[in-house]
């Protein structure tokens, strides 16, 4: 098992910046790929970002590339989503999420067997 808990959230301007922290503890946080995804109000969860276990790749989806930034401490135990340049479009839940799972699209929800309990964004126009 993988316990992940966000930090960070809150409510920020448009064109301001947030940083979102996830913190895990449980098994070896370094072999499983972490991801980042939203849900936005009266929306589906969508996918955000995701790093690789090493950290050397990341993917992102195209509302954030140039603005956001996935990122990730093995040492701490931690995944972090620099946020920059918010928009209102941006409000959501974020949630992190971990999978020790090889051969799947990154970009799955369903490919991610430990979430965390989600953050508010709320970014005011």
């Amino acid at each position: 098992q993988v316990q992940l808990g966000e930090s960070g959230g809150g409510l920020v301007q448009a064109g301001g910046s947030l940083r979102l922290s996830c913190a895990a503890s449980g098994r070896t946080f370094e072999n499983y790929r972490m991801g980042w995804f939203r849900q936005p109000p009266g929306k589906e969860r969508e996918f955000v970002a995701t790093i690789s276990w090493s950290g050397s790749a990341t993917s992102y989806t195209d509302s954030v590339k140039g603005r956001f930034t996935i990122s990730r401490d093995n040492a701490k135990n931690t995944v972090y989503l620099q946020m920059n340049s918010l928009k209102p479009e941006d409000t959501a839940v974020y949630y992190c999420a971990a999978t020790g799972r090889y051969y799947i699209v990154p970009r799955d929800a369903g490919a991610y067997d430990y979430w965390g309990q989600g953050t508010q964004v709320t970014v005011s126009s």
